[in-house]
């Protein structure tokens, strides 16, 4: 396997892992708390979100697996300077603040502070700009497959982005209580 895509299956791993774990733990800690991680998103909302959720998730699945399974990291180009190395970057931007997002809101729910919503806004943010950076860069991947594949990989690549970039960094906030 080339180092590049060992590097971002262990950024997966390792990454996913701490984002699955921190949903776990956030779960275990506060089992009665669900409600409040809605805020104040209307009922009529919450199904277009649990829907768009596991878009989200087959769609991460299906770029990564594009990416790890059809690419080759030797002949990948993003764009005319940038190279298949720069995609590890995006899961970077994806994964720590996803991680993060959990025990902010815990935490924000528990003891509201200015400090903490900003900190929650940021991670959002960032999540979302990674996403639509992951976007951006299949679009810009050279040579590129022109089969079922990679039409999958973006049509992944935009369900994660809607969530990412539009129902969490965009609607929820603006639902949350500060």
């Amino acid at each position: 396997m080339h180092p590049q895509k060992r590097v971002m299956l262990l950024i997966n791993l390792l990454g996913g892992s701490a984002v699955l774990g921190s949903y776990a733990q956030g779960i275990w800690t506060h089992p009665d708390s669900g409600a409040a991680l809605w805020g104040g998103v209307p009922l009529p909302i919450r199904p277009l979100y649990g829907i768009s959720m596991v878009l989200a998730a087959a769609g991460y699945f299906a770029f990564s697996s594009f990416l790890l399974f059809r690419v080759d990291p030797g002949q990948a180009r993003l764009g005319p300077r940038y190279g298949f190395g720069w995609l590890n970057l995006g899961y970077l931007l994806i994964l720590i603040p996803s991680a993060l997002w959990m025990p902010l809101t815990y935490a924000m729910i528990n003891q509201p502070s200015g400090g903490l919503w900003l900190a929650i806004r940021l991670v959002l943010v960032v999540v979302g700009l990674g996403s639509l950076g992951m976007l951006a860069a299949l679009l810009k991947l050279r040579p590129r497959d022109a089969g079922w594949g990679y039409r999958l990989a973006v049509g992944g690549a935009v369900a994660f982005c809607i969530q990412t970039a539009v129902l969490d960094a965009l609607i929820w906030p603006a639902f949350f209580p500060v």
